[in-house]
């Protein structure tokens, strides 16, 4: 006869042996609370996906500037470090490339050196800013993998550190600028001063793109390499160093085919900056655009942020 088993209240058997006697016996109300349900993990996952956290990563981020401020002058420094002029080989590399295909490109578009020089070494300016914004971007949280893994700090750390390094290459470059207006005196007004909105929607732009494309790159690692490629691409397709408006106003085949920029995003943001700093007029319709674009585009980030900013940690 097989020995019968003994019931104990609130005692829960772990295993059976082929006999049928209990090998261990474990209190029933341990088992309860060591066994996750999937009601607890639910929960577990909807703290973790809320607004609160997503814009609190946002505002603790902001609060440590002094911290992503740091980094960012560290990576310029240590970037040029036994240099003799240090970071104003920034300058000079841009200058430099701006002069060469400006001397090119305006003896090519029949353009004149003093219109095309300065629209030309702007438009460069703007473009290093962007596109380092979104090729940097996607690597964001990959190159960061070890402060993200020690280092108690908000995800938007690394992205506004990143944002102001970017900055302070564009403070940089400017010095180009300011040396072209002094060579090549331009009717700077009032409106000049709307370079510095469009300045901070840009750096808005930049900010909520390294966000997006940097979590979704930790996940995808073919992410970084293929926004490469097409940042590589509209460069071509962007009116950096040919003038749409030019094209238009000569007319003939090509003046169609240029209307298509309007419909390239990038060019939208060149023109909000680039017009106030050469001194053109002010066009509404690429202000719109750009607005559009910043309200969607933070909307979308927010959204990959809030639901997938605790798992950046564990893709890196």
């Amino acid at each position: 006869m097989s020995r019968p088993r003994t019931a104990y209240r609130g005692w829960s058997p772990t295993s059976t042996s082929a006999t049928g006697l209990t090998c261990a016996l474990v209190p029933s109300h341990l088992v309860r609370d060591t066994v996750t349900s999937p009601e607890v993990l639910q929960i577990q996952a909807a703290a973790t996906r809320s607004w609160s956290r997503a814009f609190g990563d946002l505002v603790a981020g902001l609060q440590q500037r002094r911290l992503w401020g740091h980094l960012g002058l560290q990576d310029i420094k240590q970037g040029y470090r036994r240099s003799v002029i240090g970071p104003f080989w920034i300058t000079i590399s841009l200058g430099v490339q701006a002069l060469g295909m400006g001397l090119l490109y305006a003896a090519l578009f029949d353009q004149p050196i003093a219109f095309f020089l300065p629209y030309l070494a702007v438009g460069l300016i703007i473009w290093q800013f962007m596109s380092s914004c979104i090729n940097e971007g996607a690597e964001v949280f990959i190159r960061n993998e070890g402060l993200i893994k020690h280092l108690p700090a908000p995800l938007s750390v690394h992205v506004f550190r990143l944002v102001w390094r970017q900055l302070l290459f564009f403070a940089h470059n400017a010095l180009v600028w300011i040396a072209l207006i002094l060579i090549f005196p331009r009717p700077l007004g009032w409106t000049s001063l709307l370079a510095i909105p469009a300045l901070v929607v840009i750096v808005l732009n930049g900010a909520w793109v390294a966000i997006l494309i940097g979590i979704i790159s930790t996940r995808y690692r073919d992410i970084p390499p293929v926004t490469n490629s097409i940042v590589t691409l509209s460069f071509f397709m962007t009116p950096i160093v040919w003038n749409y408006e030019d094209l238009i106003r000569k007319g003939g085949p090509g003046a169609h085919r240029a209307q298509w920029a309007e419909l390239n995003p990038f060019l939208h943001f060149v023109e909000i900056l680039r017009r106030p700093m050469i001194g053109e007029s002010f066009e509404i319709r690429h202000w719109l655009v750009t607005l559009a674009i910043t309200v969607v585009g933070w909307a979308v980030a927010l959204v990959v942020l809030r639901n997938y900013r605790a798992r950046v940690s564990y893709w890196v």
